[in-house]
């Protein structure tokens, strides 16, 4: 099998380039990847996660599944702050369900709960029950 160079693609065609390059999967059908050119790179936007989640000691037992969810998490932040969402001790929430876990890293819903429970068990995340449920 010959492997080939190719550079980062976006999925969707969301800009319009002039080139694509075809890269042959054996596992799967042929993927057309569309090339980054000039700033379009710099429109889609990135979860941040903490260089400590994967150089401090107290974090090393943490999945990477559960580092990602993390920077997730974080993400968020910024919609609670925009909300004005915060408890009677002045700290933001954030309101982050399971089903949207399993809907953000495509897992099945024990495996959101498992995660969850990662980062409380590590003091990470405190976690509200709210509603009926």
């Amino acid at each position: 099998m010959e492997l080939q160079k190719f550079s980062i693609s976006q999925k969707g065609g969301v800009f319009p380039h002039e080139h694509t390059h075809t890269v042959e999967n054996p596992m799967a059908h042929q993927m057309t990847l569309d090339y980054f050119y000039g700033q379009s790179g710099e429109l889609f936007s990135y979860f941040r996660i903490p260089k400590a989640l994967f150089q401090d000691s107290r974090f090393r037992q943490l999945s990477t599944d559960a580092r990602t969810l993390y920077g997730i998490l974080l993400d968020r932040m910024s919609l609670s702050v925009k909300n004005g969402w915060m408890d009677k001790q002045g700290r933001v929430y954030i309101i982050y369900t399971v089903r949207e876990v399993q809907e953000s890293l495509c897992c099945a819903e024990h495996k959101a709960i498992k995660l969850f429970r990662e980062l409380e068990q590590i003091d990470l995340i405190e976690r509200k029950r709210r509603g009926l449920g």
